[in-house]
């Protein structure tokens, strides 16, 4: 059985981004999963990563228990709002303070090229737009998944085996947000 770690990214508790993460979660509980969830905006942690690389800063208790869970994990559900064609800071600044060489990849010594230590795990990114995919992709060129799936999990070695688009969000009827409820729940069977 896998452990499958739900992250949510959006940084509002009643957004419907959390209503799709409840339904994964159960949808993941019925088929017998072990599935924990991870809500970004309830962890306490600067999500500035104040001198860049230069200087290392202490990990929060919080982010060490985030890092716990998803190096426990085998499978990560990433959900996540598009804003300004990219992720939330709160999302951002998480994943800058933690995705950290020596803890998700490592350079290589006199060399271009990294080790990615977060190998042998898999990835599910559920992001919500306010326009049709087709749209996003086409015209934007997809970059929030691009950053969180090339630029950072697959970076570090996490294997992205699906995307799933929910929108357009913005004006859509309540049956057709049950709808994308079910789908969602549905995907958490997997």
């Amino acid at each position: 059985m896998k452990n499958i770690l739900v992250i949510n990214g959006h940084p509002n508790p009643s957004s419907f981004n959390a209503a799709l993460t409840v339904a994964y979660l159960q949808g993941a509980k019925e088929a017998g999963a072990q599935v924990e969830e991870l809500t970004i905006a309830n962890l306490k942690f600067n999500p500035n990563l104040q001198y860049g690389y230069q200087k290392r800063m202490d990990l929060e208790p919080d982010l060490l228990m985030a890092w716990e869970k998803i190096q426990a994990a085998d499978h990560l559900v990433w959900f996540h709002p598009v804003w300004w064609g990219g992720l939330p800071a709160i999302t951002k600044g998480f994943i800058d303070r933690l995705f950290l060489p020596g803890m998700a990849f490592k350079y290589r010594e006199n060399s271009v090229w990294w080790d990615k230590l977060l190998q042998g795990k898999t990835a599910h990114i559920i992001t919500t737009l306010d326009q049709p995919a087709w749209f996003y992709y086409w015209f934007f060129g997809n970059p929030s998944v691009n950053q969180l799936k090339k630029a950072t999990l697959e970076f570090c070695g996490v294997k992205v085996k699906k995307v799933s688009y929910i929108g357009p969000i913005r004006g859509a009827k309540p049956e057709k947000l049950e709808l994308w409820l079910k789908k969602v729940a549905k995907l958490g069977k997997y």
